[in-house]
C-alpha cells in the first residue's frame, strides 16, 4: 500500500506550527513570592514610586508589607527575573473582615499585558479566600486601565499627596448564590402559603396549634454521604420549627435507594438526629431500587407562630448562631457542623430559643447563607436590610465570605429588640430593617457595598 503526500499552495500558518510542535512557553508567569523574589518586589516598587515618581522620599514601605498576612503575587519572565508584582490583603488591622485591599502595583517589563494579568490574578486570589469587598487606591494615569479590567470607580482619594481613585473590584458572591438557588421560587409557587406566612420556614396547620415543615436533600448528597444527609433530614427541618418557635413533636420520612445497604446508612444518620433531639419518626414511606431520594416533614407545636415577615423597617436584626465544630469533611466552605457533637440537652435549648423570646419576625439560615436568609426576611416583611460586617458572629476557621453564603448548622435570624438565649450559641446584634428593598453590607470605615439589590424569592411582603 502506497501512500502520496501532496503539498497545496501556500505557506505553513503558525496555528498548524502550534498544533505540530505546542504552544510555544508563556513570556512570563504568574505566582506566589517568596523571600527572594519578595526582595526583588521591593527593589522595583523603590526605583518606580521612589526614584522614578518621587511619591515617596526613601522607601515605599509600609506597615501592610510588615502584615504576615499580605500576599505578594509576582510575574517572572522565562528566565526567572521578577518582572512585577502586586501586594494584597486584609483592609483591617484587627480581625479578617473579608474586607482587602490591593496595592503597589509594579512592572519593569516591556512584555505586554504583565500588568493585566497581576491585576486579574489578585482578584482570583482575593475571591478564593472568600473575600466579599476588594479595593484599590490607583493613580489617576492607571484609572481607565483599570476600569477596562472590570473595576468600578468609588471615589477620588489622595496618597502620598498625591491624587487617586478609589476602585472597588465586583464581587458578586452573595448575588450569584441567591440567584441559583430562591431566584425564581415566586412565579412557581405562587398562592401557596396561609395569609401571613408566605414563604415561611413552616407552615400554620388550620384549625389547631401545630405547625409543619418539609425539607428534601440534595439527591447528590444522599448518594455521596448518606448518614449525613439523614442527620440533616432533621437538622433542616427541626431548625425551620424552631424558626416558627414551635416545639418539634414527631417526624415523618420519604426515602428512595437504590438497596436496603443505601437505606440503611440513610436511616442510621437519620436515627441518629431524631434521637439527639428526642423526636419520635412516627412513620413514612421507603421504596428500593430507585435514584436516590430523601425528604422529611416536621411537626411542631405553638399557640403564637412568630412569621418570617413580621418585621418593620427599624427594627434590630440579631443572629445567633453556634460557632462550635468545623467544616463537615468534603463541604469545606459549604456546610458548617455545628450539631454532630452536641449533647442533646444543647440541641434542644438552642431549639427553644425562638419560642421563648418571641421576636417580631425570624427565620433560619438556609442555603441561602446568612445574607441570602436576611434578604428573605427582609422581603417577606416588605423591607430592605443593612448587616453589619464587624458585628457578625463568626467561627475563627472560616472566612467571612465563606460564612455568610454557607449553611452553618444551627443559626437564627430575628428582627425585633428581644434578646434570645440559646444555650452555647453566640448571639448578637448585627444590623437593622430599613425601607426599600435588598441587602447592603456596612463595612467599619462606614462604606456599604451591595449584595443584593432587590427581593430574593420574587415572593414579595407576607
Amino acid at each position: 500500500m502506497s501512500t502520496t503526500v501532496v503539498q497545496t499552495a501556500g505557506v505553513m500558518r503558525a496555528a498548524d506550527v502550534r498544533a505540530l510542535l505546542g504552544d510555544p512557553p508563556p513570556a512570563f508567569l504568574i505566582e506566589e513570592a517568596d523571600a527572594a523574589a519578595k526582595r526583588a518586589y521591593y527593589e522595583l516598587r523603590r526605583h518606580a514610586f521612589v526614584e522614578q515618581q518621587g511619591l515617596f522620599d526613601r522607601s515605599d514601605l509600609d506597615e501592610r508589607d510588615e502584615d504576615p498576612r499580605t500576599i505578594v503575587l509576582i510575574a517572572r519572565d522565562s528566565r526567572g527575573e521578577v518582572i512585577g508584582g502586586v501586594r494584597l490583603g486584609s483592609a483591617a488591622s484587627g480581625p479578617d473582615l473579608g474586607w482587602w485591599q490591593g496595592g503597589r502595583l509594579v512592572t519593569a517589563a516591556v512584555t505586554r499585558g504583565v500588568g493585566a494579568a497581576l491585576v486579574r490574578a489578585a482578584c482570583a486570589r482575593a475571591e478564593a479566600e472568600g473575600v466579599l469587598r476588594f479595593d484599590a487606591t490607583v493613580q489617576l494615569s492607571t484609572h481607565r486601565f483599570f476600569q477596562r479590567l472590570g473595576w468600578e470607580t468609588v471615589r477620588p482619594t489622595t496618597v502620598a499627596g498625591s491624587p487617586h481613585m478609589l476602585m472597588r473590584w465586583p464581587i458578586n458572591r452573595i448575588a450569584r448564590l441567591t440567584e441559583a438557588t430562591k431566584s425564581e421560587l415566586g412565579p412557581l409557587l405562587q398562592g401557596i402559603g396561609p395569609a401571613g406566612f408566605v414563604g415561611d420556614d413552616g407552615a400554620p396547620v388550620p384549625g389547631s396549634e401545630l405547625i409543619a415543615a418539609c425539607d428534601a436533600i440534595l439527591p447528590s448528597m444522599v448518594e455521596r454521604d448518606p448518614e449525613w444527609a439523614g442527620w440533616c433530614s432533621v437538622l433542616v427541618n427541626v431548625n425551620d420549627l424552631a424558626a416558627m418557635g414551635a416545639a418539634p413533636v414527631g417526624l415523618l420520612d420519604a426515602l428512595g435507594a437504590r438497596d436496603a445497604s443505601a437505606a440503611s446508612r440513610v436511616l442510621s444518620g437519620l436515627r441518629k438526629a431524631a434521637d439527639a433531639y428526642g423526636l419520635p419518626i412516627l412513620g413514612g414511606h421507603t421504596q428500593l431500587g430507585v435514584p436516590a431520594a430523601l425528604s422529611v416533614t416536621a411537626l411542631g407545636r405553638t399557640a403564637h407562630p412568630v412569621a418570617g415577615g413580621g418585621g418593620r423597617p427599624g427594627h434590630q436584626v440579631r443572629l445567633t448562631a453556634d460557632l462550635a465544630g468545623g467544616w463537615r469533611p468534603g463541604y469545606a466552605g459549604r456546610q458548617w457542623d455545628s450539631t454532630s457533637h452536641r449533647r442533646p440537652e444543647e440541641l434542644r435549648g438552642m431549639l427553644a430559643a425562638v419560642g421563648n423570646a418571641r421576636p417580631s419576625a425570624a427565620k433560619d439560615v438556609s442555603m441561602a447563607g446568612v445574607v441570602g436568609t436576611l434578604g428573605m426576611l427582609a422581603e417577606a416583611s416588605g423591607c430592605a436590610a443593612v448587616l453589619d460586617v464587624a458585628a457578625v458572629p463568626k467561627p475563627e476557621a472560616a472566612s467571612m465570605g465563606d460564612w455568610l453564603t454557607c449553611f452553618p448548622g444551627f443559626a437564627m435570624l430575628t428582627a425585633g429588640p428581644q434578646e434570645l438565649d440559646a444555650g452555647p450559641a453566640a448571639s448578637a446584634v448585627c444590623g437593622e430593617l430599613t425601607t426599600g428593598q435588598g441587602v447592603v453590607l456596612r463595612w467599619p470605615d462606614g462604606d456599604v457595598t451591595e449584595a443584593l439589590s432587590a427581593g430574593v424569592t420574587g415572593m414579595g411582603a407576607a
